[in-house]
C-alpha cells in the first residue's frame, strides 16, 4: 500500500515535497515512481527512480527543477519540487514497479495527492 502526502496550495515560483510511505518490507525491492494527471488530461510520467536510488529518470517538462529520490529504510519516496509553475497544478500519484515511464510498467499505486499553483 501506497499513501502520498505533502499536496497543498503554493505560488507560482514557491516549492513542495511530496513523499510516499509504502507499506511493507518489500520496497526496496521495486522501483518507484511519480506520475500527474492534470484536470481533462492524461496522466503524464514525472519520475521515476531505481530500486537502489542510484539511477533516475526525470521528464523533460520537470528536470532541473523536480527531484526524485528514496529513502528505503524509511520505504519513502520523495518528489521535490521547486520553481513550481501553475501548469504543474495535478494530482500527482505515487506507485511501485518496474523502472519505466508508463504507468504499465508498475504494479502498485497510491490514492494521490493534489498540487495546485497559483499564478
Amino acid at each position: 500500500q501506497l499513501q502520498a502526502l505533502g499536496g497543498g496550495l503554493v505560488q507560482a515560483g514557491g516549492s513542495l515535497r511530496l513523499s510516499c510511505a509504502a507499506s511493507g518490507r518489500t520496497f526496496s525491492t521495486y522501483a518507484a515512481g511519480w506520475f500527474r494527471q492534470a484536470p481533462g488530461k492524461e496522466r503524464d510520467f514525472v519520475a521515476t527512480i531505481s530500486r537502489n536510488g542510484g539511477v533516475t529518470w526525470h521528464a523533460n517538462s520537470v528536470k532541473v527543477r523536480f527531484t526524485i529520490s528514496r529513502d528505503n529504510a524509511k520505504n519513502t519516496v520523495y518528489l521535490q519540487m521547486t520553481s513550481l509553475k501553475p501548469e504543474d497544478t495535478a494530482v500527482y500519484y505515487c506507485a511501485a514497479g518496474r523502472y519505466g515511464n508508463r504507468g504499465d510498467d508498475y504494479y502498485y499505486w497510491g490514492q494521490g495527492t493534489l498540487v495546485t499553483v497559483s499564478s
